[in-house]
């Protein structure tokens, strides 16, 4: 059925009006807002001024929709020149993030670092420090470089004193600076102090401990016999967050393996099985395991865990460390044998640096367990061969080898291996030359115990008060009284000897009647200082001086030695009364005459003197007369200077004169 046009119209009208009341009524009106409607065109020009004013005040009393949908930008962060940005100066300095190692900074950070591969770590250090006040200065990543070049050889105090030169110059350390300090420490067996700058760590730093924090001080708390602390240590690790280290865990299972409890490695390795989800696949602490069973005479079980470690269908990784741990646990376990099929296994295994699986620690290793056995050749054969795998021996592996060797009477062994050290760039440190020098007094060679401890002192190492007791008993004790006294005389003034030091040497010369000796001592003694003469020491020496009938020689010195300092000091005034009258006579030299007072003019005109054209008041003078110009400033400083001074002492003599002819008057 067709449509007219106006029915179709209407109809379509009606529908229209329909969905018009249908929308109305389902759907909520939207919420009134403050934009009026605006017509397209205004009548006239008022109008839409009127318009724009309203529009206005609705602004104004309601924020637009878009001020709410979005927040307010933040607030910029002040800049670092302005006041604000320092508000607390005590705060600590947060370290240079990596980016700050670019440009001339890794320049010299690259030229640092070809100074440490030369090793050439003096020059790097000192480099290090006149760059700290250059205008480029080293970033904290330069400076951990050298002081971890510093810790491989060793070179504790140098390491410090450079830590503590960065810490002054405002030098921000990161955690790995703080690791390097605890490496020191821990190797110098100060744990306290390396317990306080972890405190120091936690309390202040703007950053947090490491896991290898947390391995360097486990490891050097179960060194020096600390395991308790280093138990709890585990516990603040795991107590901030930080995931169970196996190797942690490993330094403790290896602690209470040393000090025989095998339930405390059973209870370790429970526990970090535990948190790991029952299994541990890192090799690192298979040894210490392989010794809990050992402990236990479970000599099968500990077959199967090392099967376990090393087996081929084994999945557990095995790093050189972890390798080194299953070597100990055979060598010292009566399984050196398997022990050295396993080396040979890591040695062709080893294949830098894609596979690493033999450092150092393997071969000291087997190192002492050749020397276990009573086989040094085959010991010094291992050792010497390192060099093959790309492993360079230490100072520690050097002592050790030459300490098993002095001990088996095989010196001449060991004064080779002390030969080559400068070879490999080695450099001995006390311990290598003491063992030496006791071992040559074993030997009756007294004369290169001596050579060996003044090749220490001239290498600049410390020998305490304890090595050189030891020399000078030794060399007192096979007659060499003269050696021992000049020995005495080199170190007196870098040990701080004690009583019983004196005593020694002091006995040693009145036995072979060399009693003037003794009294030069004690003289030198009284005028450095003699407090180190002590009561005690003095009533030693009386008691010997009085046996040849000499005692009066010990008050005559004291005596003398007292007058000597009472005219020294007399000197010393008289000498400082001259110079400070040759100063003064120096600066009369320099002032006109006529400024001492008027008195002193007078005479001068009444006896005709002239005053020269070449001298300061001549001049002065002739300027004045010449209008050249004013007085120099030094000298009218001097004019007035003395001027006051004249003034003083015309007012001092006038006092004087009228207090004289008071006293007359009352006569």
């Amino acid at each position: 059925m067709a449509l007219s046009k106006p029915s179709f119209l209407l109809q379509l009208k009606s529908l229209a009006s329909r969905a018009a009341l249908h929308y109305h009524y389902n759907y909520p009106k939207p919420p009134p807002s403050f934009l009026s409607l605006r017509f397209l065109s205004f009548a006239t020009p008022e109008e839409a001024a009127a318009d724009r004013r309203k529009r206005k005040r609705r602004l104004r009393i309601e924020p637009p929709l878009s001020s709410l949908r979005h927040q307010p930008p933040a607030p910029q962060p002040p800049r670092p020149s302005s006041p604000a940005a320092n508000q607390n100066p005590n705060a600590p300095k947060l370290p240079e993030p990596v980016s700050a190692l670019s440009g001339n900074r890794l320049n010299l950070h690259n030229r640092i670092l070809k100074l440490i591969r030369e090793n050439d770590l003096e020059e790097a250090a000192l480099y290090t420090r006149h760059s700290i006040y250059s205008n480029c200065k080293p970033t904290i990543y330069t400076c951990n470089a050298v002081m971890a070049a510093q810790l491989r050889q060793a070179r504790y105090a140098d390491l410090l004193s450079l830590h503590r030169f960065i810490t002054q110059a405002g030098v921000a350390a990161n955690i790995v600076t703080y690791n390097l300090l605890f490496s020191v420490y821990m190797d110098c067996r100060k744990t306290d102090t390396a317990m306080e700058h972890y405190k120091q760590l936690i309390n202040d730093a703007p950053f947090n401990p490491s896991p290898t924090t947390y391995r360097i001080l486990v490891k050097g708390l179960v060194d020096n016999n600390k395991l308790e602390r280093a138990m709890e240590l585990k516990d603040e690790m795991l107590s901030k967050g930080l995931d169970p280290d196996p190797i942690v865990y490993g330094y403790l299972m290896s602690g209470h393996a040393r000090d025989s409890n095998a339930d405390g490695v059973f209870n370790v390795y429970e526990e970090l099985k535990e948190k790991l989800g029952g299994s541990v696949s890192d090799g690192v602490i298979y040894g210490s395991l392989m010794k809990g069973y050992f402990l236990r005479g479970k000599e099968n079980e500990a077959m199967e865990c090392y099967e376990k470690a090393v087996g081929k269908d084994s999945n557990v990784k095995m790093s050189a460390v972890a390798f080194n741990s299953v070597l100990d646990a055979l060598s010292k376990n009566g399984k050196f044998d398997e022990a050295l099929k396993l080396f040979d296994r890591m040695l062709n295994e080893h294949d830098p640096p894609k596979r690493l699986t033999v450092n150092l620690g393997s071969f000291n290793v087997i190192v002492d367990g050749y020397c276990a056995d009573g086989k040094f050749k085959e010991a010094v054969d291992v050792f010497n061969s390192m060099g093959e795998k790309r492993c360079w021996p230490d100072t520690l592996s050097y002592n050790n080898l030459i300490d098993q060797l002095c001990k088996n009477n095989m010196l001449a062994e060991a004064e080779e291996l002390y030969n080559g050290m400068k070879e490999k760039g080695v450099n001995p440190d006390e311990y290598t030359f003491v063992t030496l020098m006791d071992t040559c007094f074993e030997e009756n060679r007294p004369d290169d115990a001596a050579a060996y401890y003044r090749t220490m002192v001239e290498s600049k190492l410390r020998p305490n008060l304890g090595v050189y007791n030891k020399l000078v008993d030794g060399l007192v004790k096979v007659g060499k009284i003269d050696d021992a006294k000049s020995f005495f005389e080199m170190m007196v003034s870098k040990l701080r000897m004690n009583d019983d030091s004196y005593k020694f040497i002091m006995n040693a010369l009145f036995e072979v009647g060399k009693h003037d000796e003794v009294l030069e001592i004690i003289g030198k003694m009284l005028k450095e200082d003699p407090t180190d003469f002590s009561s005690e020491l003095e009533e030693f020496v009386r008691e010997a001086l009085g046996k040849e009938g000499r005692e009066t020689e010990l008050t005559k010195l004291k005596d003398d030695v007292e007058r000597e300092k009472a005219e020294a000091a007399a000197r010393e005034a008289e000498a400082a009364a001259k110079a400070k009258a040759s100063a003064r006579a120096a600066v009369s030299s320099l002032i006109p005459s006529k400024l001492f007072g008027n008195k002193q003019a007078k005479e001068e005109s009444a006896t005709g003197i002239e005053i020269a054209p070449d001298s300061v008041s001549g001049q002065l003078k002739a300027m004045q007369d010449q209008n050249v110009g004013e007085t120099p400033p030094e000298l009218s400083s001097v004019d007035g200077t003395v001027e006051k001074e004249s003034r003083e002492g015309a007012n001092l003599e006038a006092a004087e004169t009228k207090s004289v002819a008071a006293e007359q008057a009352a006569a």
